[in-house]
């Protein structure tokens, strides 16, 4: 009967205390509280629930002391629902948002009372951290029927509840019946579907509160420009900046850290700059999104001052840093910088490593990428995809090809880089007959085979001067896989025709191309022309390039070569000639040596 009676006035107003919307948060310090207990307890009124609230409340708010609010609540003979709703909104708030649960349930079934709405407020917070949507919903039911619903906080707590659920359906329909709403309630409803990736609701939802004269504030229009971000809308993006400045809304670290990716991500270096000048705070992230904006850009100068000039860095600045000297072809840099984080004792995770390997391989140091790959081992970093790609580049450009493959054989989880990789790093080295494997191997495997797969097994057939072999798997692109073949594809056939001296059939094959040849593919009948001393073809290639790239004196030095190597040195010498008065660039010939490592 007593069970009863507590159900039964579950669900009835009467009982519900009239407390104030928002707890105070406690100005008192722990110290001064801890000296109250102990007086409460020489007093003997550690057990009255009026005299040691205020002990409750403030161990309760505080993460380092919530055990010893447990253990005074244990020793409270009749608590009053003010206590259980410390504890609820403490344990909500901590790491143990179940127990939060669990009081609720205690506080209703053993001791019959009534919740009221700020208990229902940490209630939504304790099933959203958890996830838990049965009880989410079942205390949706306690709080309407017992008319708490109405409450304006409890309202944007179930809509944040629901958005974290995912239920965007339940949290507009809270939304769309609340009488009134506040700057929390437009947020709440704008995060949540910002967290589904629903960014076409998100600015359809701030225009509606910029018709409810609702002003935005930093939170809003976080979501805002992110969904401006994802979804390109930069013009959009650029009002929601100057409607910042017009109704002078505070730029805090994340609403700062956000407009520096959006102007990073579209090369506006200055203006991200100039939010980020402007930032009263910044964090790690925002020296991170400013020298990453500026490595997009190619100024690497700038963004290694501002790598130099950072108070603290993580492993993401010198993985931002290392990463734009890779992207810029400066991969000694790289190296160097690499180095010295390695001093600094940062342990590296998988972007650091997969960017440093690909450093080792533009260089070919060989030595630098065995011993990032026994950090890998030695430090239990997880070898991804992009860090088992990123190893068997490295190995084939250094030549390392037997580790390639260990590589690759060892990945539980390949994509198509994996495969691309394998077949056209074997393909470059010359072994033919494994890259042939590989591909049979992908095509065993079911794996769809990718321009790039095919770009390596072209590679391997013209290594192998494979003609007829060539030509199928090049017919087999568009016929069997559906790939339509891109110029580098008609080039390896030009490639391997002209190598195995099919001069004309090279030729034909231009002719027939559906695409525009472009100079790559002249200019790989016209190597071809000089080696086969084929005058005729050398001539007609030429015209093209000369008519595609004039400036280039790469066109006059092979038709010149061919010339001599049938002993026309007159005409050879006039091509020389004609390079000297015309206005084509020799480049000037480089090399590099590693010495000492």
């Amino acid at each position: 009967m007593k069970l009863a009676r507590t159900i039964s006035r579950l669900f009835t107003t009467s009982s519900a205390t009239k407390i104030p919307e928002r707890v105070i948060e406690n100005p008192v310090s722990i110290h001064s509280i801890k000296q109250l207990h102990a007086r409460l307890i020489r007093t003997h009124l550690h057990e009255d629930p009026f005299s040691i609230s205020v002990v409750i409340r403030s161990y309760a708010l505080s993460s380092l002391h919530l055990h010893k609010a447990l253990l005074v609540f244990s020793q409270i003979k009749k608590p009053t629902l003010l206590i259980y709703n410390y504890l609820i909104r403490g344990l909500s708030e901590s790491g143990r948002p179940n127990e939060a649960i669990d009081m609720y349930y205690n506080l209703i079934y053993h001791h019959g009372i009534v919740g009221d709405n700020l208990t229902f407020i940490f209630l939504f917070k304790a099933c959203s951290r958890v996830n838990d949507v049965s009880n989410g919903q079942i205390f949706h039911v306690h709080a309407l029927k017992l008319g708490f619903e109405s409450y304006l906080f409890v309202s944007n707590a179930l809509i944040r509840m629901y958005g974290t659920f995912g239920d965007l359906e339940l949290a507009q329909q809270v939304f769309d019946q609340m009488k009134d709403r506040d700057l929390v309630s437009w947020n709440s409803l704008i995060c949540s579907y910002s967290q589904c990736n629903r960014f076409k609701e998100v600015l359809s939802l701030f225009n509606s509160m910029q018709e409810a004269n609702v002003k935005a504030d930093a939170v809003t229009m976080v979501k805002v420009i992110l969904a401006c971000s994802y979804l390109s809308h930069f013009d959009i993006a650029d009002s929601m900046a100057k409607y910042i400045d017009d109704n002078h809304v505070d730029i805090d670290v994340y609403l700062g850290n956000t407009l520096i990716h959006m102007y990073g991500r579209r090369g506006l270096v200055n203006l991200a700059r100039r939010v980020f000048d402007g930032m009263q705070e910044r964090n790690a992230v925002s020296w991170n999104a400013m020298i990453t904006g500026y490595a997009k850009v190619g100024d690497l100068v700038a963004a290694r001052k501002l790598f130099d000039e950072m108070p603290a860095r993580n492993v993401i600045s010198w993985t931002s840093m290392i990463t734009g000297y890779v992207q810029a072809n400066q991969s000694s840099d790289a190296l160097k910088l690499f180095q010295h984080m390695m001093k600094a004792n940062v342990k590296l995770d998988e972007i650091t490593i997969a960017s440093v390997l690909s450093a080792c391989a533009q260089l070919g140091s060989l030595d630098v990428g065995l011993a990032v790959h026994e950090y890998i081992y030695r430090y239990d970093i997880r070898a991804d995809i992009y860090v088992g790609n990123a190893l068997i580049d490295m190995y084939c450009k250094c030549g390392a090809v037997e580790k390639a493959l260990e590589v690759f054989h060892e990945m539980k989880n390949k994509d198509s880089v994996s495969w691309t990789s394998a077949i056209s790093g074997l393909a470059v080295n010359g072994f033919v007959n494994q890259a042939f494997e590989i591909f049979s191997l992908m095509l065993r495997d079911g794996v769809q085979p990718t321009h790039g797969s095919f770009m390596g097994i072209l590679l391997a057939c013209t290594h192998a001067g494979m003609v007829d072999e060539g030509l199928k798997y090049f017919e087999s692109m568009n016929k069997v896989y559906g790939l339509t073949p891109h110029m580098k594809h008609y080039g390896c056939i030009v490639d391997l025709l002209s190598r195995s001296g099919y001069l004309d059939r090279a030729y034909e094959f231009i002719k027939a191309m559906p695409l525009v040849p472009d100079v790559v593919v002249w200019r790989i009948l016209l190597s071809a022309c000089k080696l086969h001393g084929n005058v005729v073809l050398a001539e007609i290639a030429t015209n093209k390039l000369l008519e595609l790239d004039p400036s280039n004196s790469v066109n006059y030095v092979l038709l010149s070569n061919t010339y001599a190597g049938s002993d026309r040195w007159d005409d050879a010498t006039k091509i020389r000639q004609l390079m000297a008065e015309g206005d084509a660039q020799k480049p000037s010939g480089w090399s590099s040596i590693e010495v000492n490592k």
